[in-house]
């Protein structure tokens, strides 16, 4: 009885969470669909309840707030409780706006992610296997790693200005769902800091691999190369996963630093509610949760990614950042 309650209850835990996460990225993509159409349904950045389901649920909140002033700690209940139902009003307001950003969110950090890890492939092999090639992977990943991210940033956009002009002549840039040349700008630099660090996720994964796996390619044939390809790095890529993962949830994160060279992801606009509306806190609480549910989701298909290649047998590197 015991077991099946368990089970019960991990069902249950399961489909709720199914269902909220569902909700919550229909309604995503709905919001980003409307944008790209123009707002075909309602307005880019408009909510889709009435101005005055806000108003109503933000004096809700404040009425509930105000209503066990003297008795502090029934006060501290009613005050959480209040701020919660205001929180709601804003949400249903201000939400839209920080669900246009989300998409830059995710365009750069799934673009950063996978591009870094196609040049952190090749650095992670040069540092295991070359000769010269080994210290010249090591140059560029001691430096990128040893440099903050955020001065890579202003380096790119403030220090390099032709990149700014070349990235803007380029036809569609900045017109429909094409991004203006600064998110592309944040794209360069964190697939250049990304890549840095991947390298070294692969290196101490392919480092992990027994050296008996690369003799035994060679000795039915395989050249190094080959070996490194087919035998070698299809092992240790799995055994990757998770420092990966690790990095993925990193980006989500850190694309917040994008703010700093105009790019208007989720932090700059929660940063303009807040401006607009004095309610910083609403504000970055309510940004707070985008990526949380952005970083939750990342990290949950990762695991599904991580399940799907296992070859049992097989471990996994827990190596993180």
């Amino acid at each position: 009885m015991s077991a099946a309650r368990e089970r019960r209850h991990a069902d249950l835990e399961r489909g709720l969470t199914y269902a909220i996460g569902g909700a919550i990225w229909l309604w995503l993509c709905f919001r980003w669909l409307n944008s790209w159409l123009g707002g075909v349904v309602v307005g880019s950045t408009e909510p889709l309840v009435p101005q005055s389901f806000a108003t109503a649920t933000e004096s809700l909140g404040a009425t509930l707030g105000a209503v066990a002033d003297g008795v502090p700690l029934v006060a501290t209940g009613f005050d959480l409780v209040g701020w919660a139902v205001g929180m709601v009003g804003f949400a249903s307001q201000y939400g839209p706006q920080l669900a246009v950003a989300a998409w830059l969110t995710v365009v750069l950090t799934v673009i950063s992610t996978l591009v870094g890890l196609v040049i952190a492939v090749p650095l992670a092999a040069a540092r295991v296997y070359g000769r010269v090639t080994k210290y010249v992977a090591l140059v560029y990943i001691e430096l990128i790693r040893g440099t903050p991210l955020v001065a890579q940033l202003f380096l790119l956009y403030y220090g390099a200005p032709f990149l700014s002009k070349f990235i803007r002549e380029v036809p569609g840039v900045g017109q429909g769902i094409v991004p203006a040349q600064a998110v592309w700008i944040a794209i360069i630099g964190f697939v250049i800091n990304s890549s840095a660090y991947q390298a070294e996720y692969i290196r101490g994964s392919v480092e992990s691999v027994d050296p008996g796996q690369l003799t035994a390619a060679r000795a039915v044939g395989l050249g190094k190369l080959g070996g490194i390809r087919h035998v070698v790095l299809p092992q240790a890529l799995r055994y990757a996963i998770p420092s990966w993962t690790n990095e993925l949830v990193y980006l989500i994160k850190y694309s917040s630093l994008a703010t700093f060279i105009t790019v208007p992801e989720i932090f700059t606009q929660a940063d303009a509610v807040g401006s607009e509306t004095f309610a910083y806190t609403n504000a970055y609480v309510l940004a707070a949760v985008f990526y949380l549910v952005l970083v939750v989701t990342a990290s949950y298909a990762m695991s599904r990614v991580e399940a799907e290649v296992a070859i049992p047998g097989v471990g996994s590197s827990d190596a993180g950042r």
